[in-house]
């Protein structure tokens, strides 16, 4: 059984107006257990005084999801509340995005933090009270809709973090780009987004800071860990798509026509010899994956065509351009085998850079995370095969993106469900550790404590 917050374990039907409070006081309980020695006292402070709004904040968030280049309800709450604390807010950049500046009473560093508010194409199955009822239509289809990645306490931390440090502006040092993304996880097909589209649209130009600061929730930390790797963190994401063509007929004549059904299938388990037997593993790991199969719409039909899609990881740039070149070899001579063509898009789109921690930034910001969460709750991780398109950041300046643990304690990380998952459950003391850790990370920078 999950060990969670009070308010976590209530099923919808039995959730009462009393459960916030219980769970806020179980949050504002355990809070302390993440006050680490070294940490700042304004941040056990700010801590005390905000988790209860963090909480509701990802609550609300969470019930209430939307879509890449869709987050209007979730930017205009973040617009609202930023203006009310006194910043110079911008919105609509990227589409739905907002960024915000902090100038603090005195002469310091310029830097960005960073968090992302899109959610995902995903039905919910965890009952939970606040869980997502969101529908949304993706791809031509109608789908659910959950932040099942995490988005929704990335987003309330960062409002944390923002009116912690508007409470301190008159002694704070140096101004802070405060950045909320759209379409991390990709805009809509035929639209630009994300990222690589704030840039574009001049973030960094207006506002040129001189490290960017980020984080994610994660599965495969338990809640209390704070998790970071120092060079290549997050592998490089490429999307591919594969049509192949055949020639339709009766399902009970397949001699009539060229059955693009089973061509797919030696497609797709060809491919897997690209990594098995084409790349040297040993030097960085690589995965190809298909996500979806869509061809034919009733069961005595060979249809003509059938479409594939999917992702590429890499963190080498040579191994990258090679499993395009051999995914596109792949699918158009299998396919003629078959008597049938393949039109491949390999990649279909551009894809994210690999994240890599700026290593200077990294040694120097590591040990705020320490006094943040306890040295023995900071741990060094793999690479990781996820990828993030923080990545467009950090190689404009230094960058620094770590990973907060989300499973609960007791339960087995590496057996809970996944980042993307419909059953993806973020036990909220992680809202605690996040919040005092990209605090503690930001004061430490700009009062030159790093």
């Amino acid at each position: 059984m999950r060990t969670l917050l009070p308010a976590s374990i209530l099923p919808a039907s039995t959730a009462s107006a009393t459960t916030l409070a219980a769970a806020l006081a179980a949050l504002l309980s355990a809070s302390s257990a993440f006050a680490a020695d070294g940490a700042r006292p304004e941040v056990d402070a700010q801590a005390q005084r905000l988790q209860p709004k963090v909480l509701a904040w990802r609550r609300d968030i969470h019930q209430h999801p939307e879509l890449g280049n869709r987050e209007v309800r979730t930017s205009k709450l973040v617009a609202d509340h930023l203006r009310k604390l006194g910043f110079e807010v911008k919105t609509g950049i990227a589409t739905t995005g907002v960024v915000a500046v902090l100038k603090g009473g005195k002469p310091g560093p310029r830097i960005a933090l960073r968090a992302d508010m899109d959610a995902l194409p995903v039905t919910e199955r965890n009952d939970l009270p606040f869980a997502s009822k969101a529908t949304s239509t993706f791809r031509g289809e109608t789908v659910g809709v959950m932040h099942a990645c995490g988005h929704d306490a990335h987003t309330s931390i960062l409002m944390g973090v923002a009116e912690a440090l508007a409470a301190m502006k008159a002694d704070l040092p140096g101004e802070i780009l405060f950045v909320f993304q759209p379409a991390e996880e990709g805009p809509p097909d035929g639209e630009e987004g994300g990222a690589e589209e704030m840039l574009k649209q001049g973030i960094f130009r207006d506002f040129k800071p001189e490290a960017v600061f980020g984080l994610h929730v994660f599965s495969t930390l338990n809640a209390g860990k704070v998790g970071y790797r120092s060079g290549p963190t997050m592998a490089a994401s490429d999307r591919f798509n594969i049509v192949i063509k055949g020639r339709q007929t009766h399902g009970s004549r397949p001699w009539g026509g060229v059955d693009p059904i089973v061509a797919a299938a030696d497609v797709i388990g060809s491919a897997q010899t690209i990594v098995s037997r084409r790349q040297n593993i040993s030097k960085q790991p690589v995965v190809v994956s298909f996500g979806a199969i869509k061809g034919g719409i009733r069961y005595n039909i060979i249809p003509d065509q059938v479409e594939l899609i999917g992702t590429i990881r890499t963190f080498d740039e040579g191994m990258r351009q090679a499993v395009f070149k051999d995914l596109v070899n792949v699918a158009e001579h299998v396919s003629a085998a078959h008597g049938a063509t393949a039109v491949a898009q390999v990649p279909d789109t551009k894809g994210n850079p690999v994240t890599v921690n700026d290593p200077a930034l990294t040694a120097k910001m590591v040990p705020s995370l320490q006094r943040a969460a306890g040295a023995g709750n900071v741990v060094e991780m793999d690479l990781n095969m996820g990828a993030e398109d923080f990545s467009f950041y950090a190689r404009e300046v230094p960058g620094f993106f770590f990973f907060v643990g989300a499973t609960p304690q007791g339960q087995d990380p590496v057996k809970a469900p996944s980042n993307h998952s419909p059953e993806f459950f973020l036990d909220e003391s992680a809202l605690d550790v996040g919040f005092r850790s990209m605090l503690q990370v930001t004061l430490d920078y700009l009062h030159g404590r790093a």
